[in-house]
């Protein structure tokens, strides 16, 4: 069965020339030019990726990108001008996972497409075999591996967006030990840290409030001054 991909963007010669390249990587192809129809298109079929321009007339790609991952796991990949950088922050606060600056080269698109794709689809993060069990268990919590699932202790289920998920199960592979910064953008993104991206670090921030509960509750991920992040929890 084909993968389908919702291409939202203002400018139809994008569009066209989109959907003729991934048409031809063998993925089907759905098109919106503003919120209105992406939001009707949406509804009416199961994607497993949406493409979306960050600068939309009317209701931008940051309301968009948290509309999205309000209502379902969707991939979204951020398609981003020059000068947009904040706004690039924010989207990947909301639950983006991934962008594209534009004018993109269209093979690096299509790397940043199969690289989120297989990351809601793959069961290794990093060609290392998978942790006997389908499930994770630390300081109470619950990680469902096959489903992409967090349970916290209550039982209430907590929404991870892809790259929450990865980055999570990453910290989980080693508790108490330091993954630095370049090494979570290349497992997590499939791609190198840029100089002064705070990428991972937005990530990081928007995990580590999904695993608080409660204003006593300590942080279990920390800065490593240096070394980046690591997670302080004992496995069950």
């Amino acid at each position: 069965m084909k993968q389908k991909i919702l291409v939202v963007d203002d400018d139809p010669d994008l569009r066209k020339t989109l959907r003729a390249t991934l048409e031809r990587e063998n993925y089907e192809i759905a098109e919106a030019s503003d919120a209105n129809e992406m939001k009707s298109v949406f509804a009416e079929d199961d994607f497993d990726l949406v493409v979306l321009d960050l600068m939309l007339p009317g209701e931008d790609g940051l309301s968009l990108t948290r509309y999205l991952k309000e209502r379902s796991n969707v991939g979204v990949i951020i398609l981003t001008g020059k000068g947009e950088s904040v706004d690039l922050i924010i989207g990947l606060e909301m639950g983006a996972d991934d962008y594209v600056a534009k004018p993109y080269n269209r093979r690096e698109l299509l790397a940043r497409i199969k690289s989120v794709l297989r990351r809601s689809t793959k069961t290794t993060v990093n060609g290392t075999p998978e942790r006997s069990g389908t499930h994770v268990n630390f300081s109470g919590w619950s990680l469902d591996l096959p489903h992409h699932k967090l349970a916290a202790p209550d039982g209430t289920d907590v929404p991870l967006t892809m790259a929450e998920f990865q980055l999570l199960r990453v910290l989980l592979e080693t508790p108490g030990q330091p993954v630095d910064r370049e090494q979570l953008s290349l497992l997590i993104f499939n791609k190198e840290l840029k100089e002064n991206s705070r990428n991972i670090d937005a990530l990081v921030r928007r995990l580590r409030q999904k695993l608080e509960i409660g204003q006593d509750q300590q942080q279990m991920i920390k800065s490593v001054r240096g070394s980046g992040y690591t997670i302080l929890t004992t496995l069950e």
